[in-house]
């Protein structure tokens, strides 16, 4: 493995440009890849102010991205940091223009490789995509599993968002006892939509499995010498027995059962996506972290992320657990470039990588391993990816960077299946926000649906409430002196799907009404917001407006004396203007002091 190259040092933390990470003494802290980049961004560009426009031209110059997204991605970076607004160490905010890093940067040598960025996996590596990233995690579940099987009784939740690895590293370490035969295993699964029809419903499955399981004789003596109703529900009761409705199944008695299991062998009870999880489920959970009693079992709990705004009952309860240090968490961050080179490596089986490939999918995936196979997958069956010779290794045939970005139809189908889980009012809300980026304000929603702005606003709390695809963001003051919240996409392919499934009449109309709303909420100030006034203009097809606000923009950016930015705006104005009518292009060639045609 080569040498680490140099990192930028301040306070108490080093910035990992090969790794994109932060270090703070021997612990790595993972950074999702957008605010990362403002970080890194920021340190490189120390004691100066750093506007708006500076960061996302040099971060994401072909893509339209919203201000206000800037000002997520700084919270994120302040948590991280333990940086206080009000009193900054490291990023000050300097209202209206931009941010500056404050604090004294300078050059680190690292003595050892442990941190280093290289392009090629050693080969072990090869062997375990699935769990490439996650061997931290994974070592927590071990030591979990030894205290339990000591007969401390343990109950561990493993969070993160959808496509996290959340199963994958449940099934490695599962497989792992399993292989072993050091544990008995019992799995269940929550089902969306059956908390409310079938109490017990992932306990059930369990107890069903374990009772047809290697270890069935154990099992089914326990419960039905301690939890006969228990033993009844999973199908195991005598002939002719009555089902028994979920009141008779009294928690004390199957944990019971499950400890006489334990007693023998530790016992692995995994119970997943606890976020659709009915009340009796959760509530013999927190009876089971609760009981004093010895015992060699290791609860391990599966629960989607949402935003705190929109915690369910089984977030709560795992607050209240871990609070009280009853349970402990284990979440999953999204992945290093580091642990993404290592995926992608085990992907294709080979060490070295085509040059590009790994920053390209972090960048595209935000580091989310489940978005970043699919990526992959997309990029070998467009041929972008090909192997010249059968079992050779694969190679580009382009610069990644030149590929069009298109969500992979696989992810983009499953997105698709989410989102249909939602009213079609909630969807179309949905749409509304993706036409200005992953950030998104209420007033915007309000604009392209000609809807009242407070109506929208709540309405749009109210899903950020419900729902994981976005949550909000923070409140924008508006030229008037209004207040607007605004609203974040939890990853940018999310926006992408919904921006793509609207036709293109439809989205035209809506840009439309968003330039418009612009225009009058900044009206004789329209050239500040001029460039993003046009991009609306643009999509809806609008060509003549889309180039005064481009001239408009121009001319404020000569103001400043800001030639070259000036320039390349008239140059964008000169090229929309070939959408014109001919008396309207000669009339900007003329006013652009160009020859006419």
């Amino acid at each position: 493995m080569e040498c680490p190259g140099p990192m930028k040092q301040f306070g108490a933390f080093r910035l990992d440009a090969g790794n994109q990470c932060l270090w703070r003494g021997s612990k790595r802290i993972a950074v999702r890849p957008r605010p990362f980049a403002v970080l890194e961004y920021l340190v490189e560009h120390p004691g100066r102010l750093v506007t708006h426009d500076e960061i996302l031209d040099a971060l994401w110059p072909e893509t339209f991205v919203q201000p206000q997204i800037l000002r997520t991605y700084v919270l994120d970076l302040r948590k991280v940091l333990g940086d206080d607004a009000g009193e900054p160490k490291y990023i000050e905010t300097l209202p209206k223009r931009g941010y500056q890093f404050v604090a004294a940067v300078s050059t680190y040598l690292p003595s050892s490789p442990k941190a280093a960025d290289a392009a090629a996996v050693p080969d072990a590596a090869l062997a375990a995509p699935a769990l490439a990233g996650r061997e931290a995690e994974l070592a927590r579940l071990r030591a979990e599993f030894r205290s339990a099987s000591g007969g401390q009784r343990r109950v561990v939740w493993v969070t993160g968002e959808t496509g996290m690895g959340k199963t994958t590293l449940v099934d490695a370490f599962a497989g792992e006892l399993e292989a072993s035969g050091s544990a008995t295993i019992a799995r269940g699964q929550c089902v969306d939509g059956l908390a409310a029809r079938e109490p017990y419903y992932p306990v059930t499955e369990a107890l069903r499995a374990l009772c047809a399981s290697t270890s069935a004789e154990t099992a089914c003596a326990a419960l039905a010498r301690l939890a006969p109703a228990w033993l009844s529900a999973v199908g195991r009761g005598g002939a002719g027995e009555r089902m028994v409705a979920p009141q008779e199944r009294l928690p004390g008695n199957v944990m019971a059962a499950l400890e006489a299991v334990a007693a023998d062998a530790p016992l692995l009870l995994v119970l997943e996506d606890l976020q659709w999880a009915d009340t009796y489920t959760l509530d013999l959970i927190s009876a089971l972290a609760r009981r004093r009693a010895p015992a060699k079992l290791l609860v391990v709990a599966t629960v989607r992320t949402l935003d705190a705004a929109a915690m369910p009952d089984s977030q709560r309860l795992m607050q209240e657990l871990v609070t009280r240090h009853l349970s402990s968490e284990i979440c999953l961050q999204p992945l290093t470039l580091r642990s993404m080179q290592t995926l992608l490596a085990a992907k294709l089986g080979q060490a070295e990588l085509p040059a590009g490939l790994a920053g390209f999918v972090h960048r595209h995936s935000e580091g989310n391993p489940l978005f970043a196979v699919a990526l992959l997958e997309h990029l070998m069956g467009e041929r972008i990816l090909v192997q010249e010779q059968e079992a050779g290794p694969w190679k580009a045939r382009a610069p990644f960077e030149t590929v069009e970005r298109r969500v992979p139809s696989g992810l983009a189908q499953m997105i698709a299946l989410e989102m249909e889980q939602l009213s079609a009012e909630e969807q179309t809300l949905l749409e509304a926000g993706s036409l200005m980026g992953v950030a998104f304000p209420a007033w915007a929603v309000a604009a392209a649906l000609e809807r009242d702005a407070a109506e929208a606003e709540e309405a749009c709390e109210d899903l950020a409430r419900r729902v994981h695809f976005i949550h909000r963001g923070g409140v924008d003051e508006l030229p008037d002196g209004s207040r607007s919240t605004f609203f974040v996409f939890v990853h940018g392919l999310y926006r992408e799907v919904l921006y793509d499934r609207q036709t293109a009449a439809r989205r035209g109309r809506r840009h439309g009404r968003i330039a418009r709303r612009l225009e009058e909420l900044f009206a004789g100030r329209e050239a500040d917001v001029a460039r993003e006034i046009a991009q609306h203009f643009e999509a809806a097809g609008e060509w003549r407006p889309a180039v005064d606000a481009l001239l408009a923009a121009a001319r404020r950016a000569g103001e400043r004396q800001a030639q070259d930015e000036a320039a390349e705006l008239r140059r964008q104005a000169l090229a929309l203007a070939g959408n014109l009518r001919e008396a309207e292009r000669q009339a900007v060639l003329e006013s652009l002091g160009e020859p006419a045609l």
